[in-house]
This record gives C-alpha cells, sequence and structure tokens, in this order.
C-alpha cells in the first residue's frame, strides 16, 4: 500500500510518519510538499501533526488554503483514505472535512504524555484491525487539542457511529479524570459521514515500535492496510 504524508512549512511530524510507515509497517510512502495537486498514485494521504505556517491566525488556518488541500478534498470525495493527526486533524477541520474545531486545551497548558483511547467502533477502516471496547495506549502532544462541537452534530457523530476513539482511564472508563483536554464527551478521534477520512489529535506513529514504549499505534495503520488487502 502506498502513502503520501503532506508536508506544509511548519510540519515536524512528517518524519515519524514516514519511519513508521515503511519501516515498522513495511509499506511504501512518499513525501508531498504543500504545493503538489497529483494524489493519484496514493491509497491513503496522512497530514502529519505540527505548526503548520508557525499556527499563525488559528491552528490549521492558514494550511487549509495550500494548494495541496483542493487535492485531498477531491481525493476524499473519490473515496480516498485520509488521515489527519493532530495538526493535520486541526487542517481537516478547518476544511471542512470533518466537523467540529480543535481548540485550546481547558487547562491552558500544552501536554506531552500518554493516554489510552477506548475504540467505539471497528466499522471503520482505521479500526477494523481492533476489537470494540479496547484500549490503546497512544501519546499526545498538543495545546490546542480540546475538540468542540455544537450539540446537533454531536449527536449525529454519535448517533453515525462517527467517533473513533475516546479518552479513558486503562481499564476502559471514559470520565473526567481521563480526559487530558477537555475534549466534548472525551473525543480524540472522529470520522467523517462517508467513514474515509479521519482526524485524531493523539500520535500512532509514535508507537509503533517497543523502543518507543508502545506499540499501539500499529493498530491504526494495520486497519488501513487491512482495508485495501
Amino acid at each position: 500500500m502506498r502513502f503520501g504524508i503532506v508536508v506544509f512549512p511548519g510540519t515536524w511530524s512528517d518524519g515519524d510518519c514516514h519511519h513508521a510507515i515503511t519501516e515498522a509497517m513495511g509499506q511504501e510512502a512518499d513525501y508531498l510538499w504543500h504545493k503538489d495537486t497529483d494524489l493519484s498514485p496514493y491509497d491513503c494521504v496522512v497530514l502529519p501533526g505540527g505548526f503548520s505556517y508557525g499556527d499563525y491566525l488559528r491552528t490549521g488556518a492558514i494550511a487549509r488554503f495550500s494548494p495541496v488541500m483542493g487535492a485531498v478534498e477531491e481525493f476524499a470525495r473519490s473515496g480516498g483514505l485520509v488521515i489527519g493527526i493532530c495538526n493535520g486533524f486541526q487542517i481537516l477541520c478547518e476544511a471542512g472535512l470533518l466537523p467540529g474545531a480543535l481548540i485550546r486545551n481547558s487547562h491552558l497548558q500544552f501536554r506531552c504524555q500518554w493516554t489510552d483511547l477506548r475504540v467505539e467502533s471497528t466499522a471503520s477502516p482505521f479500526s477494523q484491525a481492533c476489537e470494540k471496547g479496547q484500549v490503546l495506549r497512544i501519546p499526545i502532544s498538543h495545546g490546542e487539542g480540546s475538540y468542540y462541537t455544537d450539540p446537533a452534530t454531536l449527536k449525529e457523530l454519535n448517533d453515525g457511529g462517527q467517533v473513533l476513539f475516546r479518552y479513558c482511564d486503562p481499564s476502559g472508563v471514559v470520565d473526567e479524570g481521563a480526559n487530558p483536554n477537555g475534549s466534548v464527551e472525551n473525543i480524540a478521534g472522529i470520522v467523517n459521514r462517508e467513514g474515509n477520512v479521519l482526524g485524531m489529535m493523539p500520535h500512532p506513529e509514535r508507537c509503533c515500535e517497543p523502543l518507543l514504549g508502545g506499540t499501539d499505534g500499529r493498530f491504526i495503520f494495520e486497519s488501513v492496510t487491512g482495508s485495501r488487502r
């Protein structure tokens, strides 16, 4: 399977994603500059974490207008798989490919720590290698990762099975104490209505090898690669 990893000015997790996909997962991956517009060679496009355009104006607000995003929107509309991680999630929301927004963490602190995520649905190309209710240990690294949306949209997300991951404690209990940033209903990752666009704040690319302290990030990439076998 071939991945395209988008690099915006200010992106810094592109190297981590490339290493995880190629070295840890044994898949093909290319870097895509933010001015590239041909995504036809790829099965999955990744928008990695970082501080695109220095997070000026608002996280993801400027990157949303990069030439590559028009191609990403067309790619997604045609059914291509898209993963937005951290800043990538913010960009997808700004571009309207996912509902809601990522705002300042409720405690106003930047948090870089391990978190536990409960898998809410496996009916997705991004979670099909998991079991429903499974707890994944995946780190976060953000200052504006609190997911927010209005009550009507939140109901749609829940009713449509679009919430894939929620922050929880190690036993799988979703409560306020397990919420690292104030996200509404502990939401850590969602998909669009069609199910082919994923946005998640935690970084699966940072936990695909035992040397890094965990391998649960592999479940995300194994789900994606398995979806095309």
